[in-house]
């Protein structure tokens, strides 16, 4: 998170740690993490914010069906941005 600016942390349960919480905290931005069950107190957390994370991972989830994305086969910079925008159309396009 260093060297970033963002308004919120959005994280999974795994990350649930007052530690991380902090740091976002420390940061400026909102910590967006659902608490662990074995929490013994529980932290409240945006839930509409949080739907927003799943669709970025089934987005992401989508693009890596594309072979030549998943395993980076372009190594310039620029060649893998351009097939990474040609899937990013086909997955928009279904």
């Amino acid at each position: 998170m260093e060297g970033h600016r963002a308004g919120a942390f959005i994280a999974d349960k795994a990350f649930d740690s007052d530690a991380v919480v902090a740091a976002a905290k420390g940061q400026g931005a909102e910590a967006v993490i659902p608490p662990k069950k074995n929490r013994k107190v529980p932290r409240e957390y945006d839930k509409h914010l949080y739907e927003e994370r799943k669709k970025v991972e089934w987005f992401i989830n989508l693009m890596k069906q594309y072979r030549r994305v998943a395993t980076r086969y372009e190594k310039a910079a620029r060649n893998f941005l351009a097939f990474v925008y040609v899937a990013s159309i086909m997955v928009l396009l279904r």
